[in-house]
This record gives C-alpha cells, structure tokens and sequence, in this order.
C-alpha cells in the first residue's frame, strides 16, 4: 500500500530561529508521503529565504498577516494531501511522529489526533498531552512540566493544542477550517468542540513525540485575544440550555476574570473584548445558527471529560482561587447530569 499523502502547515511570523530545524523535520517524516506548505505571514528572519528552495516546500504569502487561524485556512487552502498535519514552526517532530498522529487519526470514530508535545530542553518532559477544558472555557496545556512516563497511554482528550495536530482533509474542509475572526487563540478549542458535537474523538498519541521549543508569553495582544474567544466559543458553541445551566457560574467567572484583569493591570484587554462581542453580535448570532446546526449531539457527550478545576502550571493562581475552584465543582456536580448528550 502506498503511505498516506500528508500535507503539513506551518506558520512563520517574527524572528523565527527554529523554522528551519522544524520543516525539515516534517520533510525527514517517514511512513508518509508528505508535502509542506510555509505561511510567510510576517517572518523577519532569513528562515523563509532558506526553506523556500527546499523540496517539497510551498511558500505562500498572504497580503497581511492573517494570524494562527486565518493562516492555517491560507496553507490548508494549498494543501495537496489526503491529511492535514499542522505543525507549529518551533516543533520539531520526530521521524515518525507523523505517520503515528495519521494512523490514529484514521480510525473509525476519531475526528482528529495530536502528538505528545515535549519540551524541547528536555524530552523527558511534556509541554502537553491534550489541554483540559473548563466548563467556562478555559484551557491550558494539559501536563506540562510532568514526566512523560506519566503520559504514555493512548487517551481521550478533550481538546487538541495547535503545536502538532492532524486531521482529514475533508473533514477539515467540511468544518470550514478555523474561523479566521479569532486570529489566534482557543481556535484549537472550538474546534475540538465542534468535532465532538459531531459525535468524534480526539486522541492523544503518546509515541508521536514533537520537541516543542516552548515558551510562555503573555503581552496585551494574547490577553485580550484569549479572553475575547473563550467568551466567543462559548456563546457559539454551547447549547443555549448548556449556557442556561452554567449562568451563574460564568456570570461569577466573569466577576472573578475581570478583577484578575485590574489588579493585572490589563482590564482595558479584558473589556475591549467585550466591546468587540457586541460590535459583532450579527456575526455570532450567524456563527452560533451554524455550529448549532452542525451539531448531532450535545454537550453531555464531553462533559465527563471536563474540568472544574483551574490548574495551570505556567501560571501563577491568583488570590481566591482555591474558593472559585470549590463553588465551580459544587456547581459542575449539580448541573453535569442535566447536560442533553443527544
């Protein structure tokens, strides 16, 4: 049989030192027959120069920079493959890493699969195996920091990470891809959520290993973008008696992230978000009709893999935590055997 056709995506903005290391990771893939399309979406550094003459290497260069979301649509647009591999341009996969993520992504029921991210000063480590899902919307790199001993069984996660992700082709077209309103964050999520709600899992390969040269960042851009798409995934995605359920507890959540946002210093990010929701209220009505309407099961169908409990490693707990964590699983536990699974 021949391998399968495996077309990759990468995005490349900034100085990007590691670009080069990761395409021509994805070029050494064996067990497939893959491609790899760069997205020149602000690259300051001379990594395009030098993968562009590369075999194999499509470089695309949109008129602006259209961000993780819209990128990813730009270079899944030129993709030639039977599978889409998106690959971020700080991973570096393993020789066969990919064919592994496209073994699992092909069985029956799986809607999309990702590799076990490690961190790249020590491969020992993960950087995530799937990224928890609070019941609010929140997300995090599941397992970060933790040996990777303790993740290497084959599981069921909630949500994909965007570092190394595969999924068909037609499957991704069918979705629409990501929408390109987020521009980057929690596009992995919704995502994630919109695959469930058609009755498909996500896997976690733990053998597919990537080493992923990771670093936390938070600036004004990611504190207003992340903010902004939780709450837009949430009111697109969630069935309106899922929301019903939940309202006191986002309302609370709401309360408590805004004054994370003050005493943080970036409640002007947290409110323009807000500003942004209600200039494009037409446009979410319009994106909750159409997620609604894909959808042929409901939330119950992933809420046993949802969290209430907000653990982040790479972030320090802010004051009241411990308090907001113990109302939010009283809550959960009350309202999780009332979420329709069909």
């Amino acid at each position: 049989m021949s391998p399968p056709r495996v077309t990759a995506v990468m995005l490349a903005y900034g100085p990007e030192p590691w670009l080069v290391d990761a395409a021509a990771a994805v070029l050494a893939s064996t067990g497939v027959d893959i491609d790899l399309v760069v997205v020149d979406n602000g690259c300051t550094g001379d990594g395009i120069d030098l993968v562009k003459g590369l075999p194999g290497v499509q470089v695309v260069r949109p008129d602006e920079n259209t961000g993780y979301s819209g990128g990813c649509n730009v270079g899944a647009a030129d993709a030639t493959g039977d599978w889409l591999a998106f690959v971020n341009s700080d991973a570096v996969v393993a020789p066969d890493a990919l064919g592994k993520v496209v073994a699992v992504a092909a069985e029956p029921g799986v809607g999309a699969a990702m590799a076990s991210i490690r961190l790249a000063h020590d491969l020992d480590l993960i950087n995530t195996s799937g990224n928890p899902l609070h019941f609010t919307g929140l997300s995090w790199a599941g397992g970060n920091g933790e040996p990777a001993r303790d993740h290497a069984r084959r599981t069921v996660v909630p949500s994909l990470s965007g570092c190394c992700f595969v999924i068909g082709r037609a499957r991704w077209t069918e979705l629409g891809g990501f929408p390109a309103e987020y521009f980057a964050y929690h596009e992995d999520t919704e995502l994630s959520l919109r695959l469930w709600q058609r009755g498909q899992r996500l896997e976690y390969v733990p053998d597919a290993v990537v080493r992923h040269h990771y670093e936390f960042s938070r600036n004004d851009l990611k504190l207003y973008l992340v903010e902004r798409n939780r709450l837009l995934t949430l009111l697109t995605a969630y069935q309106g008696r899922t929301l019903a359920l939940l309202a006191p507890m986002l309302l609370l959540t709401e309360v408590a992230m805004l004054a994370a946002a003050l005493a943080g210093g970036w409640s002007r990010q947290k409110t323009r978000g807000w500003g942004w929701l209600w200039r494009h209220r037409d446009w979410v009505r319009a994106r909750r009709r159409r997620l609604q309407s894909e959808r042929t099961v409901g939330d119950g169908v992933i809420a046993d893999l949802m969290t209430a409990r907000v653990a982040p490693s790479n972030v320090a707990a802010p004051p009241g935590m411990g308090v907001f964590n113990a109302l939010a699983a009283a809550w959960w536990a009350l309202v999780r055997p009332l979420l329709a699974r069909r």
